[in-house]
């Protein structure tokens, strides 16, 4: 059976899970669902109720950064999984410190207790650290992208844009060339279709998309 992955646009979680299964070319069926009316089916399935999650078969899937390496595991032609030690920090430093930061920064309201503006200055520290990164490279580790760059830049875009003129101010030329590269990039508008949200009995959408 094609394996089913239930997602949403606009979650960065979800978009890097989509990146990493259209990078492998692995086939799956791709379900939208409406966060604020889920699908009993999609919650039958998650045990998080969060999106994404991957159903193959007997197995479920739902942690994005494990759905990129099951896929990659599979088919890896670009070579993603090729990372040193150190990208495996940075997508740790990326989905604990900053995107704590970046919430509480973006979300005010939710966090009462915490300081936007304290927020934003820890995660500008991450962002730094990736700027000095990357250097002149395209990438984090060079010419091509690894794993690292492509779950950390739905969150850096998530970021840039609580305040995009912002963003674009501060001094991380390196940065805001990575991120501005990917938004523009054939790749990233591949994974960003505006689907209606799925429902029972509706035709299965396969995903990745092929060009007509």
């Amino acid at each position: 059976m094609t394996p089913i992955l239930y997602s949403f646009r606009r979650c960065p979680y979800a978009m890097r899970a989509r990146l990493g299964v259209a990078a492998a070319g692995i086939e799956v069926e791709l379900r939208e669902i409406l966060l604020r009316d889920k699908a009993p089916e999609f919650l039958a399935a998650s045990p998080s109720a969060t999106v994404p999650c991957l159903v193959a078969g007997d197995r479920v899937i739902d942690e994005s950064l494990d759905i990129m390496i099951w896929a990659l595991e599979q088919h890896d032609p670009e070579g993603w999984l090729d990372m040193p030690d150190a990208g495996h920090a940075l997508i740790a430093t990326a989905d604990g410190p900053f995107k704590q930061a970046l919430d509480r920064a973006k979300y005010a309201t939710r966090y009462p207790d915490a300081d936007p503006e304290a927020e934003r200055a820890k995660a500008h520290a991450f962002l730094h650290q990736l700027n000095d990164q990357i250097g002149a490279k395209p990438f984090l580790f060079g010419d091509h992208p690894t794993l690292a760059d492509m779950a950390i830049l739905p969150f850096a875009r998530q970021f840039a844009f609580i305040d995009k003129a912002r963003f674009d101010a501060e001094d991380w030329p390196n940065l805001s060339r990575w991120l501005a590269d990917f938004l523009q990039s054939q790749r990233f508008t591949s994974i960003m279709p505006k689907l209606a949200t799925w429902q029972a009995g509706d035709t299965p959408i396969t995903f990745p998309f092929h060009p007509a």
